[in-house]
């Protein structure tokens, strides 16, 4: 199964935002530098929705799904920050129960 890039950087936000809830009042806590990704990407271009491109990060060991689908490899660099404010943030917490 593919994830749109879309919503893998905004379940990557949603985890660093509960990290960063969780540790409010923690004594030991994180700076949150830069967050590197590397991805492999299925790229596609759908003819029927004016050319937009597509891109979906590829499922390490798939089964051939994106064979009919150019793949690219691709470095993001996210420098997060908060909107409204300055400053370092911070994260730390403990692992949750249903993380891996």
């Amino acid at each position: 199964m593919a994830i749109e890039l879309a919503e893998l950087v905004g379940q990557l936000r949603a985890e660093l935002t509960k990290a960063m809830n969780t540790a409010e009042d923690a004594e030991l806590r994180f700076e949150l530098g830069p967050i590197e990704l590397e991805l492999t990407v299925g790229v596609n271009k759908d003819v029927n929705s004016g050319g937009k491109v597509r891109f979906w990060v590829v499922e390490l060991g798939g089964q051939g799904a994106m064979s009919s689908q150019s793949t690219q490899r691709i470095k993001l660099t996210l420098d997060p920050q908060r909107t409204g404010q300055t400053g370092k943030l911070w994260i730390a917490g403990g692992e949750e129960p249903d993380e891996r």
